[in-house]
């Protein structure tokens, strides 16, 4: 069901300053800065060998991603698990009783399609699921 882990998301104030901050880091550049508005979000992902590290910041105070801030500070916001049939792995976690914040997949950056599961159901971790675009 899950073949690895895409990204690891952290909850930044600021992308355009974390940017410069993980630029200096890593040693490598920031491929680009992506708004999602649906999402009322700002994107900005690195990569790596074996997966990305995304930062997001949230657009305007009444989005989640700055509500987390709010609550808990800047820092790890949610690992991104690449699966293969996004509704599918909806259906059988579902049916496994996971607790789903997204009950079908929605548009993600980059031509994905995502969906989240709720941290109550896991461990208190926010779990991200995505699918990559067909190359159809």
């Amino acid at each position: 069901m899950v073949r690895r882990i895409e990204h690891i998301a952290i909850a930044v104030k600021d992308v355009e300053t974390s940017v410069r901050l993980f630029e200096t880091l890593l040693g490598k550049s920031c491929g680009s800065i992506e708004t999602l508005p649906d999402e009322r979000v700002k994107v900005a992902f690195f990569e790596l060998d074996g997966g990305r590290i995304e930062l997001v910041e949230g657009i305007g105070s009444d989005n989640p991603t700055s509500k987390f801030i709010e609550r808990r500070g800047e820092g790890l916001h949610h690992i991104c698990l690449e699966v293969e049939d996004l509704p599918e792995t909806l259906r059988l976690l579902h049916a496994a009783g996971f607790p789903l914040i997204d009950t079908a997949p929605k548009p993600g950056s980059s031509g994905t399609r995502v969906a989240f599961l709720h941290p109550k159901g896991c461990n208190g971790v926010l779990i991200e699921l995505v699918e990559q675009p067909s190359e159809a």
